[in-house]
Parts: C-alpha cells; sequence; structure tokens
C-alpha cells in the first residue's frame, strides 16, 4: 500500500448488510456479474467484520481495521494502520499513518476524503448520524439514498459520478460509499414482493442483483483520471430466521461472516501528473497483487 497510497484514487464501498453466504450464492451463479468480473477469481473472500452492526464496524473499518481473513493462520496484515507500539498485524507493506482514523490521514496526505451515506448513521440528521461522516472533508447524503428508497444506489452513483468529474485532476480522491440497498427494508427489490411479505433472503438477493447492475458506473467514474484500488466489503450479515434469529447487533454466524474483494481497476483515461505529496513513497506504482 506505500506504493499505491499516492499514486492511486482511492474507493471504500461498504455494501451494508450483505450476507457472505448470499453473495457467494449469486457469484457462483452468475447473477452478479459486474461485480463478480473484478472479484480475484471471481470470487468473495470469506472475512469476519470487526462489528455486529453499521456503527461499530465502520468505526473499525475508517480507522483502517477492515474485515479480518476467516482463517486462524494469524495474524493477518493490514492494508493500512495507525502506528502504534505493538500491533501485531501491521506489516512492512501496509501504509501506516499518524492520525485516529483513515479519511483524516489520507487528508494530510493530500487526497479530497469524499462520503457518501446510505443508512441512518450517515444522514447527519442528528449527533450520531454525524460522527462518521464528520470523519470526511466532504459529506452527501438525501432521503432517496436512504434504505426506504427503491433507487437508493442510483442516487449514490450520480453523486459520485458529479464527484469524479469535479475532482481536481492534480489531486488523488478517497471516495467512500455506503449502500443502503441491502439493508432493511430490501422486499421492494424482489419482482412480485408486497410490503405484506416482508425481506427475506431472496429480496436480500434480489437488492444485491439491483445495486450489480448499477456498479459498473461507479467504478468506471473512478477510474477515468487514474488507476484506483478498489475495496468492496459487507460491514455486517443479518440474520432472516437462523435459529430464531431475525436482524444483526447479534453474535450469529451469518452476521460476523461478510464477503471482501480488493482490486485495481486500471485507468481508462490519461494519468494526470501528480506531485507527490509530503512524505510520500517513491516506490513506482505496485497491482493489487503485489500489495495485498
Amino acid at each position: 500500500m506505500n506504493a499505491v497510497v499516492g499514486s492511486h484514487d482511492l474507493l471504500l464501498v461498504t455494501l451494508d448488510t450483505l450476507r457472505f453466504d448470499i453473495a457467494e450464492e449469486l457469484a457462483a451463479a452468475g447473477r452478479i456479474p459486474h461485480l463478480a468480473a473484478h472479484l480475484p477469481g471471481g470470487r468473495w473472500e470469506r472475512r469476519h467484520s470487526p462489528g455486529s452492526f453499521t456503527y461499530a464496524a465502520h468505526q473499525a473499518i475508517l480507522a483502517g481495521f477492515l474485515p479480518t481473513p476467516a482463517s486462524p493462520d494469524g495474524p493477518h496484515p493490514r492494508l493500512f494502520a495507525a502506528r502504534f507500539a505493538g500491533s501485531e498485524s501491521t506489516a512492512p507493506r501496509t501504509w501506516v499513518f499518524d492520525a485516529p482514523d483513515l479519511p483524516g490521514a489520507l487528508a494530510a496526505h493530500g487526497y479530497r476524503t469524499v462520503c457518501i451515506g446510505g443508512v441512518g448513521f450517515f444522514n447527519k440528521q442528528g449527533p450520531l448520524g454525524s460522527v462518521l461522516p464528520g470523519l470526511f472533508q466532504e459529506s452527501h447524503w438525501a432521503p432517496e439514498m436512504g434504505v426506504p428508497s427503491p433507487t437508493s444506489f442510483e442516487a449514490q452513483v450520480e453523486r459520485a459520478e458529479r464527484v469524479a468529474a469535479e475532482q481536481p485532476a492534480e489531486q488523488p480522491l478517497f471516495l467512500f460509499v455506503n449502500v443502503s440497498a441491502l439493508h432493511q427494508p430490501n422486499w421492494f427489490h424482489l419482482p412480485g414482493a408486497t410490503r405484506e411479505h416482508g425481506d427475506s433472503r431472496e429480496s436480500h438477493a434480489a437488492a444485491l442483483e439491483y445495486v450489480d447492475a448499477h456498479i459498473g458506473r461507479l467504478f468506471a467514474a473512478m477510474s477515468a483520471r487514474r488507476p484506483c484500488f478498489a475495496i468492496v466489503c459487507s460491514d455486517h450479515g443479518t440474520a432472516y430466521g437462523e435459529d430464531g434469529y431475525t436482524g444483526h447487533r447479534i453474535g450469529h454466524e451469518v452476521v460476523w461472516t461478510v464477503p471482501y474483494a480488493h482490486f485495481t481497476l486500471p485507468a481508462s483515461g490519461p494519468s494526470p501528473a501528480v506531485p507527490p505529496a509530503p512524505g510520500a513513497s517513491t516506490v513506482p506504482a505496485a497491482t493489487a497483487e503485489e500489495t495485498a
């Protein structure tokens, strides 16, 4: 990541509430082709969330604690880490920063940091809903981006396209998008479903298909100027009756286990010459595979 930060735009997409099992099933069945085209090997990586609901998980994610590989051969090196003594997950390839959160660290490194919110913890309608977007230099939310909107992701992508289009050529961009479409209510994404039908695994899957239909525009906007290092993951899952549980903020396997992927989107246009930020690495840009 020391070669990526400063040379690449950065995109972090949290597919809020997306379950690993459903994401895996849809990728294997060819139902999310636009996402699957970028997944390493066409498959999601199975990881564990740092939190069981949106606020807790994002406090960790935006401090550099991305979902942890779900395998016992740790400690697993992190992509980003705040500098502190005794960290076992900070490795030579980790981008280490001296700030309490990743958006603040990237802003100090010369990035424009932008949040496009989705669920209520990003709506800025009260003190609690202002904490996470307040970590960014700029944040956007509107009712059409929220959980009750059947076209929430389209509204978010349209805003992201405007953010990317107005980005100064010489400045790198860190864009964070919290996708609300998977979160309940999601019944309206399933053809033929009604409010009385309620949410289900099927409507959850249909919501992911809806997101997949539009995410290519987001990837195109973020790679129009220079290469973009993208992270796409869930913050937590949710239960639909497993072992009698419904929802999240509970310690169940379907909540803790999340899909994850990171990859590089090659630049589709000429990459502008970017002067290195103070203290920036002069190592040539690397691929996602080299920095993973």
